[in-house]
Order: C-alpha cells, then sequence, then structure tokens
C-alpha cells in the first residue's frame, strides 16, 4: 500500500505515466490541445503560480496558453502515482520570461495526469 491507502501501480502503469508526461510537454510545445487533452483525467486539477486553479479536463486545456515555446526537459522520475519533471521553458518571441520549473504529477489508476503542481524560479531582474 502506498501512503495513500492505494496499492502501488505495476511497473507497467508507471512507465505509461511516465511517458503521458514527457509527451504532454511535447504536446504544449507543438499547440495540439487534442493530444495533450487525451493524456489528463477528466478530473484533472492544476496548480500554477500566479494562476487561477484549473478543476478539469475542459477548464485546464482552456485555461493552457499555448505560446510557441518549448520545455527542455532535465529529469523525469516516477515512484509509485507520482511523478516529478525538472526542466526550462523558453517562451517563443518576448511575451513572457523563460524559467526553470519542476512540476510534481499525480497519476491516476489508468496512468493519465490526475494533477499538476508547477514550481519554478524566475532570474532576478537585472
Amino acid at each position: 500500500m502506498t501512503g495513500d491507502g492505494h496499492p502501488p501501480p505495476s511497473a507497467a502503469s508507471l512507465a505509461a505515466g511516465v511517458d503521458h508526461v514527457r509527451l504532454s510537454y511535447l504536446y504544449l510545445d507543438e499547440g495540439d490541445l487534442d493530444a495533450y487533452a487525451s493524456l489528463l483525467h477528466e478530473d484533472v486539477q492544476v496548480r500554477t503560480p500566479g494562476a487561477p486553479d484549473c478543476h478539469g479536463r475542459a477548464d485546464a486545456v482552456r485555461l493552457t496558453v499555448t505560446t510557441g515555446g518549448t520545455h527542455e526537459l532535465f529529469k523525469v522520475i516516477g515512484e509509485g502515482h507520482c511523478v516529478v519533471a525538472v526542466g526550462h521553458y523558453s517562451p517563443a518571441g518576448a511575451v513572457s520570461r523563460e524559467f526553470d520549473f519542476a512540476d510534481f504529477f499525480t497519476l491516476s489508476d489508468d496512468s493519465l495526469l490526475l494533477s499538476r503542481r508547477r514550481f519554478y524560479y524566475l532570474q532576478p531582474p537585472d
């Protein structure tokens, strides 16, 4: 049993969840919101500093901003129902500043993304 009372996922389920996390960044970078939505559990919850919390697949997709930027993943680690992705985001154009991030995902029993909470680091202004 895991700390939340659920049995741990199988190695195959965890591997699928890690793949879903990696694919989520690829689909966002490509602007493919339908493919991105296919990785989200219908009750997904998304928390990002400075943005409203998202509850549900439609809300998460609607509030997803695709700026044509890119995510560079440094490390993706999975254990149990949790996957952590650490990387760097570079926006296209001068709309926003680039930043390093750590995203903590919770996986559903069917390896979909049930939640994501983002932490990030911005370089101080000059």
